[in-house]
């Protein structure tokens, strides 16, 4: 046992590095649109409690996501400039010892869930089918950004459960909103390794999209703030939330002008730089319910 302890401890950078500690912008990828949903099903600040388990959860389940993505790509890792150093492909992990850690994370944030409601409940199984079949995706079909997407997404109608108890009609359309945002960003994300996946042939929307990559992702993205303008109207938002629409649009336009070139390091700075088009459209929604009317 002691010995067992010991080892724990002595792995526990690589199990930080498999989920991604020190890189947080995908847990505020997925956070972001959990908190807007949030806040629109409570109609201002949700339940202390639900807020408190959904920003764990997301944290673990992105966690979780991350260490099952790395498991996958264990023979591909090390083929990839950007990936080369990940644990599997330094051998400083073993199968067991991820598969495991992925468990324990999906336990952990199920443990949380069991403290909403059983509607909640039972839409959390279908987040960890989505996060557990993301990463093998690239290797069938040149949309697993969709996939991606549809797991990012997916804290929205949960957030909607959990607060409300029921999942309105209106809340699939934050839902595709978000779907298509995800596509548009990890677009750039995949833009950067899309040389080192020709070469081994993984899968992907930059690969998919060619030289329409500038374009596709800029339709994506306007349709994302289509979307979020119907969702405005549903859900009867003031000016200061079309105001946080707008500094998502000029961030959106903003990323187009660093992906011009196709520039490695641009391209991932324009996906880091959705952190911000996240807080913008919260913030605007927050503010909706918090200034008088």
């Amino acid at each position: 046992m002691k010995a067992q302890f010991q080892h724990f401890r002595q792995q526990l950078p690589q199990y930080f590095a498999l989920m991604r500690i020190d890189r947080p912008i995908g847990t505020y990828l997925v956070l972001w649109p959990t908190l807007w949903a949030l806040w629109l099903a409570a109609e201002g600040l949700p339940d202390w409690h639900l807020l408190l388990i959904f920003c764990v959860g997301t944290f673990l389940m992105r966690s979780a996501g991350c260490v099952i993505n790395d498991y996958a790509d264990r023979h591909i890792d090390a083929h990839v400039q950007r990936t080369e150093n990940r644990p599997f492909a330094t051998a400083s992990v073993s199968e067991k010892e991820a598969l495991l850690l992925f468990a324990g994370l999906c336990l952990s944030a199920f443990v949380l869930v069991l403290f909403t409601n059983r509607l909640t409940i039972a839409l959390s199984f279908a987040a960890v089918a989505l996060a557990a079949c993301y990463p093998f995706m690239k290797r069938y079909t040149h949309l697993p950004q969709l996939v991606l997407g549809a797991a990012f997404a997916w804290g929205i109608p949960m957030a909607f459960a959990a607060q409300r108890g029921e999942l309105p009609a209106a809340l699939w359309l934050i839902y595709i909103a978000v779907l298509m945002w995800t596509v548009a960003y990890d677009t750039f994300y995949a833009m950067v390794d899309r040389d080192d996946d020709v070469k081994i042939g993984v899968k992907s929307t930059a690969i998919l999209f060619g030289d329409d990559d500038k374009v596709i992702t800029a339709m994506l993205q306007a349709s994302v703030i289509g979307v979020m303008l119907l969702v405005g109207k549903q859900f009867a938002m003031s000016f200061i939330y079309y105001a946080g629409l707008m500094a998502a649009s000029g961030l959106f336009i903003y990323q187009q002008q660093l992906i011009k070139y196709r520039d490695r390091d641009n391209c991932f700075k324009a996906f880091l730089n959705n952190h911000y088009v996240g807080m913008a459209i919260f913030v605007g929604i927050a503010l909706h319910y918090a200034l008088p009317a």
